[in-house]
């Protein structure tokens, strides 16, 4: 089948390579413009179009989705098929173009999850399943006819970024599957249907630690909001990333946010404003990601010290 490939980052990889690795045509991948990072503010390239390059396919990077040139390069194309995977929201003059239709690839089980952090979500607001759906596009986001979802078990120490590769595996799988029943006439579309719940974008002030809220909660956080763009909090002024944490049963009765006795010395327990939590992970500011007990021989955190109030905002 002719297809159009739309993505940006990593999530959307294994989506790319099954498709190209099944035999389809695909006419071009369509990316982001590369964008300056890193000190020296070099221009670098969106996962997909480094991989698009790899397997030797054209690439199309519009600064504007409703530019007639590219509208018209589209058009030229004569695709049966866009897929999105991790994308931009199209306007309808593109996803309206091939006669299939444009699919989409969602990391939740819609209508769950709606937005841009599905994944980020499930986690803080402690889902034990989550999943993939394919879907048509239409003009609302994350609204169009369901095709087909599957579902996977989430653990309860499970990171953001452990479920991210995980349904960047199992969603390209059912994007193959969605893509050969289409092409084969034998899938039906369907409305969704059930609870509408919504993935807005993670901001910096949902990312800080508020000790006061219970112990799964700011477990909760961590785990969904690592490794990227990470739980935060502060102590002595200075921003502490918190990239991987667990429950601990300490019975101390602390002032949140205090660091609380540990079952050993390099251990950090925090209080909360119901149990504790133990801290695993942690990344210092302008730092690399380090056990706990690698930072705490260079940056000893006594029993009793605080991390610094929560800032309401």
């Amino acid at each position: 089948m002719k297809l159009v490939f739309m993505g940006t980052p990593d999530f959307a990889l294994p989506s790319l390579d099954l498709l190209h690795a099944a035999g389809h045509e695909i006419a071009a991948v369509v990316t982001v413009p590369d964008k300056p990072a890193g000190r020296g503010q070099n221009l670098r390239p969106s996962a997909v179009k480094i991989r698009a390059l790899e397997l030797g396919l054209p690439v199309l990077q519009p600064d504007d989705l409703h530019d007639p040139i590219f509208i018209k390069r589209l058009q030229d194309l004569a695709a049966q098929l866009y897929i999105v995977v991790a994308f931009r929201i199209l306007p309808p003059a593109v996803f309206t173009l091939p006669a299939a239709g444009t699919i989409n690839l969602h990391a939740s089980l819609l209508p769950k999850y709606r937005g841009a952090a599905p994944i980020n979500w499930a986690l803080i607001n402690s889902e034990t399943e989550t999943g993939v759906t394919t879907f048509f596009l239409d003009e609302k986001v994350d609204t169009g006819l369901w095709l087909k979802q599957a579902r996977v078990a989430i653990g309860p120490d499970t990171t953001a970024g452990e479920l991210f590769d995980q349904l960047s595996e199992l969603g390209a799988e059912v994007l193959l599957q969605t893509v050969k029943e289409l092409e084969a006439g034998v899938l039906q579309s369907q409305a969704q249907s059930g609870t509408v719940t919504r993935a807005p974008k993670i901001t910096k002030e949902l990312a800080q630690i508020n000790w006061q809220q219970p112990a799964a909660q700011v477990h909760n956080l961590i785990r969904g909001l690592s490794p990227y763009p990470a739980a935060f909090t502060f102590f002595k002024g200075k921003l502490l990333k918190v990239l991987r944490s667990a429950l601990h049963e300490s019975q101390a009765s602390a002032a949140p946010g205090t660091i609380i006795p540990g079952s050993t010395p390099d251990e950090l327990v925090v209080a909360t404003g119901q149990g504790a939590v133990r801290i695993i992970e942690i990344q210092p500011e302008g730092g690399r990601p380090m056990a706990v007990a690698a930072y705490l021989r260079g940056h000893p955190i006594a029993v009793g010290e605080k991390f610094d109030a929560y800032e309401h905002h």
